[in-house]
This record gives structure tokens, sequence and C-alpha cells, in this order.
């Protein structure tokens, strides 16, 4: 059946009227759509475009504080801080322009009197195969070009800063150092922060300033967050052309402490002038290639000085570092000079290291009571062993052991605490009775100073030498397979020797031999202390037992004065030997500088007003002359201060090191040359310097 066809003008109203409901809501829909974004807009996103608005109209400026101070016991500074007019370079500014800014350095050379080349130099980002002068810092921050220029040249050049895009020049906190190169290595030095440090350090991230500088070693590292204070923020309203309207908000910078500290300048002068008189007059027979000396409150573990030569001055390092010096910093031929021999520097201590090897003998059998063969020499397991002067005493006390340090008394202790431990072949677990003794004195581990890159020294004993021994096999058997064939044309009989050592440590070389255990009592062999382990140890004994840990810093105080936080001493543990082996030690070392080892240096020192007690030590290293070693503290009768000296290849102890801790003492006390102690009544500072409300300064008196 057909369907009649639909009339036209009865079909056109029916689907106009459906289009237009179909149009109703596609506009209702888009005004809901728009409702919806509108209300996204001004609710969830409120918070977010109010920030954005704020931003377009908000300039945020964050404020350097300013560095805190380092100073001596009597609140002299050490380190301070002065301004000076400083020309900046905006790095990746000058780098994105065509000829790479070379236009804007070349004019700027002009202006600042500098060579174009130096400018260049300077821009330079440091690494491994560029050579100083160059930029350590992060790129992102301003790229110091010049320092200490005249203001009227900064105004020349902010005038004109048109004709110098990208460069800046502004006032900028410096470090000045009053004393030069005293104590250099305990203070450290500013680096600019590097981009490593930015991402590594939240607090340098969120109040970076363009200019900030982080400590790069001694109490400028350890102490940085300290020092350095906190930035200020400055909050600024500005109009769409830049122009500051107005001061939103100001927090102010907060400075960074002052760090007040156990040194005192008078005696490190002295300390530093005696050790390099000391070395002078090694020379010429010696070497006296560096040397070390410190000064330590027995009672707390203060550090009243601290030296170490060769030294350098942090000065240097200000505006950059050209490549000579900074390759003297580190060469062997200058000394390395950058390197603190005090708390870096580890070696044999001779025997010096005596006092821990006679408690490691009492406490393991040995009387105090008994006496002992001191022969000339003593054979042990077929090697001959001798005094170091090559003479006999007799049959002597350990009291007397240790004031002419006889050194094969301590063969057989070394010896025989071996032969109880199994010797050769262990059973179970040997007692380690030398080892553990000197660990309990605090060798073989860092002592807690608070300054950076502390050495442990090392303290052998059969665990080390097997893990040594595991490390060095493959290269030893390989060098026994080869021999020595450059030593075999020159020297045949020592190439032969050198090959069958090789093929003995190769083969048999975990052992723990007899020969070493002999070394080891007296502090020779592959024992390494640092002064200052060395100086902490008799410290301990002066004090009746108690081991601290060294503090340079003694504290913290606020730049108004209003907050200080004192550094209490920390105790690291005690010598693990009775109170009274520690009495004979005492009597025993106080006799030494009387007719002992030391006698002929403290020759008419006025020991019945200030009684000495210490210990020599000379210690051998293959292919160096003799190191020499003086450890000592005073007044024996109540101690306050451990002194230890060193100087390597310079000599035996009582000849070098010892006159150099007299000449200290003297220093110290008023003695001798000096007319005035330089600490009066003979005892570290007790009271704290001044810190006024208006920032200065209160010194004490010295």
């Amino acid at each position: 059946m057909r369907r009649p066809p639909v009339d036209p003008a009865l079909a056109g109203p029916r689907l106009g009227r459906t289009g237009l409901v179909l149009a109703q809501i596609l506009v209702v829909a888009l005004f809901a759509v728009l409702g919806a974004r509108l209300w996204y807009l001004q609710i969830p996103m409120a918070d977010h475009y109010r920030d954005l608005a704020v931003a377009n109209h908000h300039q945020r400026l964050v404020v350097p504080a300013t560095r805190g101070q380092i100073l001596d016991a009597t609140g002299r500074p050490m380190v301070a801080n002065r301004t000076e007019l400083v020309v900046s370079a905006d790095y990746h500014e000058l780098l994105g322009m065509d000829d790479g800014g070379e236009k804007v350095l070349t004019d700027l050379s002009e202006v600042l009197d500098v060579p174009v080349e130096q400018l260049r130099q300077r821009m330079r980002l440091c690494g491994p195969e560029v050579e100083r002068p160059c930029w350590p810092g992060s790129p992102y921050q301003p790229v110091t070009l010049a320092e200490d220029i005249e203001p009227s040249v900064a105004l020349q050049i902010m005038e004109s800063s048109d004709d110098f895009p990208g460069i800046t020049a502004q006032a900028h906190a410096v470090r000045e150092y009053p004393n030069g190169a005293r104590a250099g290595q305990v203070l450290g030095y500013l680096q600019p922060v590097t981009q490593e440090e930015l991402e590594a350090r939240e607090e340098l991230r969120t109040q970076f300033t363009g200019i900030d500088q982080v400590g790069r070693d001694g109490l400028e590292a350890v102490y940085d967050s300290q020092l350095r204070g906190i930035a200020g923020v400055r909050t600024l309203g500005v109009n769409n052309h830049g122009e500051v309207m107005d001061v939103i908000s100001d927090r102010p910078p907060q400075a960074g402490m002052h760090i007040v500290t156990h040194l005192d300048m008078g005696v490190q002068e002295i300390v530093e002038e005696a050790l390099a008189e000391g070395m002078r007059g090694a020379r010429p027979r010696y070497k006296a290639d560096s040397g070390a000396a410190i000064v330590m409150d027995v009672r707390n573990g203060g550090i009243v000085a601290m030296a170490s030569l060769p030294t350098y001055d942090p000065a240097i390092w200000q505006g950059g570092i050209d490549q000579e010096t900074f390759d003297e910093l580190l060469s062997t031929e200058a000394g390395e000079p950058l390197l603190s021999r005090a708390v870096q520097g580890q070696y044999p201590p001779g025997s010096t290291f005596k006092v821990s090897s006679l408690s490691a003998a009492v406490e393991n059998g040995y009387s105090l009571r008994s006496t002992y063969a001191c022969p000339g020499s003593v054979n042990i397991a077929g090697q001959n062993y001798q005094n170091y002067a090559g003479g006999g005493h007799g049959t002597i006390s350990l009291h007397q052991a240790i004031v002419v340090s006889c050194n094969t008394i301590f063969y057989n202790f070394g010896y025989q605490l071996w032969l109880k431990d199994g010797g050769l072949e262990p059973e179970g677990e040997p007692k380690e009775a030398m080892a553990e003794m000197a660990r309990g004195y605090g060798f073989g581990a860092p002592t807690g100073i608070d300054l950076p890159y502390e050495t442990s020294g090392r303290i052998p004993d059969r665990e080390w030498k097997r893990t040594f021994w595991e490390e060095t096999r493959e290269n030893n058997c390989r060098r026994g397979e080869e021999g020595y064939p450059e030593v075999a044309e020159t020297n045949p009989s020592h190439a032969a020797y050198l090959k069958l050592l090789a093929y003995e440590q190769c083969v048999e070389g975990f052992q723990w031999r007899a020969g070493e255990a002999v070394n080891f009592a007296i502090g020779q062999g592959d024992v390494l202390v640092s002064p200052l382990q060395l100086v902490r140890a008799y410290a301990a004994i002066a004090n009746g037992g108690t081991v601290y840990e060294p503090r340079v810093a003694r504290a913290l105080v606020s730049a108004d004065g209003s907050v200080v936080e004192e550094i209490e001493p920390v105790v690291a543990g005690r010598v693990p030997v009775k109170d009274e082996t520690i009495r004979y030690l005492q009597n025993a070392l106080e006799e030494v500088p009387k007719t002992g080892t030391g006698g002929g240096a403290f020759a008419g020192f006025p020991q019945d007003k200030v009684s000495i007690a210490g210990k020599t030590g000379s210690a051998d290293a293959q292919n160096r002359q003799v190191s020499s070693w003086f450890v000592s503290y005073a007044p024996a009768d109540d101690p306050q201060f451990a002194v230890v000296v060193f100087v390597s290849q310079g000599g035996t102890g009582g000849t070098t090191s010892a006159p150099i801790a007299r000449k200290i003492y003297e220093g110290i006390y008023g003695f001798g040359d000096f007319d005035e102690p330089a600490l009066p009544g003979g005892e570290p500072r007790a009271e704290l310097p001044e810190v006024r409300s208006d920032g200065s300064i209160d010194p004490l008196d010295r």
C-alpha cells in the first residue's frame, strides 16, 4: 500500500520547531559550561590567580645577612668583615649576546683598567680542564669580575647601565684576616656557592641572594650555617613599568652568630714562631720539610693553639686564585700548605707511643713493681732489634724504661703478648692487647674535632693485615713473578730481596708476624697517628684518664650579644687502665725532661716553678730521615696544658721537638726571652668576651 505524499506546507513548521528546541538546548549547555568554568576559575583556582596577580605587582628581594666573626678567646677578631665595591656579570645574559658579551667585556676593561683577557678568564666556569682564574660558583649567580674598585668607577658603571648590559656594581661584604696566615688551616676560607651545593642544601637554596659564599675549610666550613645567619626578605610594590611604588613587607636579615674559640692568638703566635725557628735550626742537617704543634686544655679538650707548617694566608682565595698559586697550595714541592699536619697528617709516633704499650703490658700481667732487662739489643724470632742509641741500661724499672726510652723492654712486651695470642696461628679470637689499648687511648679513629677532613690514623692488627693483604695480593703476586728489572741493573742483591719479599707477601702476607708486633710496641711499622690524637692521649694521662673530643669553638654569640650558646666539653671515653697505672705514667713522664731523653732540651728551665712532664720520640720511615716528636703537659702537679710538637724529617725528639716545646712553655708562662706570660696566671681564659648590644666587642685583657 503506497503512503500518501507529505504536504510541504504541513512539514515545514514541524521541522522548524525541532531545530529551535535543539538550539535552545545548545545555548543552555554552553551557558552551563561557561558557568562551570567561571566557578572553577573563581573558587578552586582563586588563590592561584590571586598569587599571579600579586606577583605582577610585587617584587620579592632576598637581603643577605652579615656573616658572623670568628674571635679568639680574648674576643679579638681572627676573621672579620669589611665592605668593598664589586663588579659582577650575569653569565647567561652575556653568553646570550650575539658576540658572547665580547664588546661589553672590552668596554668594561677600559673602565676598570684591567686587561680584557683577565675578564674573559674570570668569566669561564671552573672545571677539570680549565685553568684558574675561573668562576668556581654557580652560573646562575653573578660572576665576580673585579673587587675593591673605586666608588667613582662603580658610579660610572651604574650611570651607564645601557652601555654595560648584564654588568652590576654593588657593595659586597668580604672576609678580612687581621693576622694574615696565623692559624690559616684552622680558620678556613670562603668560596662562591656551587650549583651542586644549591641543590643539596635547602637553606642555601631558599635564601640564595646571588652573591652567597660558603665555607670551604676549617671553622668556616664546619660552622657555615651558624656564621651565615638568616637572609631577610623585602617585598616591594611595583607598577606595570617596574617602578617601585612602596614597601609591602620587610623582614630584615638576621646577622650570623660570632664564634668565640678556645684559641689564643698570643699563644698561637708563639707556637708558630717557635715551630718555624726550630725547623730552621734543624736544617741543613735534616730536611725538616713540615711540622705541627698543638696546645690543648687538658681539662676540656679546648684547642688553645694549633699550628701547621708550611701554611698559607686564607685571603689568597678572595677574588679568584690563579693557577700557579692554586697548584702551589697542593704541590709536594711547596709542602702542601693547604694540608693541616696537625689534624690530617698521620705518622709513626715512635717512642711517644710507649705509654700505650706500657699500659697494655701492665693490664695484661706485667707488674709495675718488677724490674726488666734492658740490653743494647735482643734477638726475637731470628731478627736482631736494638735500642735507638745502641747501648743498654741493665735491669731497670718500667719507670726508668720510660725515662731512658728503652726499646728492648718494649720489644719483648710486644713479642710476648703476640705469643699469648697464638703467634702466627692464633687459636680462637686473639686478644690483640696492644691494639686494643691503643684504641682505648683514642688512636686509630677520628677524635671528633670540629674541623673537617680529619684523618683516622692506623692501628694495625691481624684483621687489618688480612684486609690489606687481600687488597694488595694481586699486585704483590705480579711483582713477585716479574721481579724488579730496573733495580736489578743497579743493585742485584736488593732486587732479589724485593722479589722474595713480594712473593712472601703474595703467599703469606695475611699473617701478623712477630716483627710487626715488635715494631708496634715502639710506635713503628704500620702504626700511624696524627699529632692531634697524640696530644689528646697525653692530655688524658694528665687529667687522670678522661679522653675528650677536642674543640676549637667554645661558644656561639649572637651579633647583639643577647644569645650565648656555650659549646660544652664532650667526653669520648676513659683510658682503660687502673688509676695506679695513670699515676705511674705521670711520675715517669715528669722525670723525662729532668734526667731522661728530654733533659738536655730543658736544662736550665725553671722546673721548680712549672714542672714539665713529657716524652720524646724519634720515628723512622722507609726512604725518609728520622722524624722528631715531643709530647708533654704542664704543670706536672696541676696539669693545664698539653703540648705536642712534630717535625717531619727533623731529627731526634730530644734535639729538635723538645726545644720547640720548651720555647712554647716559656712563652705561655713568661720565662726566658718573654717578659710577660701569654696567658696571665698560666691558665686558659675562664670568662667569655662580651658582645655589646650595639654589636661591638669588649675584648678581655691579655
